[in-house]
């Protein structure tokens, strides 16, 4: 079975500074092959999550497929919703018939 691909993209903004990674609302990343341009504390919290979502778990009162988490700086407060884009009952072949 092929993992899952996985997005996280940051939502909105609580805090009263901007982030000091530079990210800004709107900024998205592949979890496979971004990950190390989104800001260190912000991964911190979110791979138990991109965990539970990529295995097929899911989260109390979120979205099947989907977590939302907060950066835990205090200053920033960046709030990022994290997605499993390819779900987990896809066909192998991706869904192309052979005849």
């Amino acid at each position: 079975m092929k993992r899952p691909r996985i997005r996280i993209t940051l939502i909105d903004r609580k805090g009263p500074c901007g982030c000091h990674r530079g990210h800004k609302v709107g900024d998205s990343f592949d979890f496979d092959t971004e990950r190390g341009q989104l800001c260190p504390m912000a991964m911190h919290v979110a791979f138990p999550y991109v965990d539970i979502l990529r295995y097929g778990g899911a989260l109390p009162g979120q979205e099947p497929g989907t977590a939302v988490f907060a950066c835990p700086d205090v200053d920033t407060l960046n709030i990022f919703r994290i997605e499993r884009t390819d779900p987990l009952d896809a066909p192998a072949d991706g869904g192309v018939s052979s005849s």
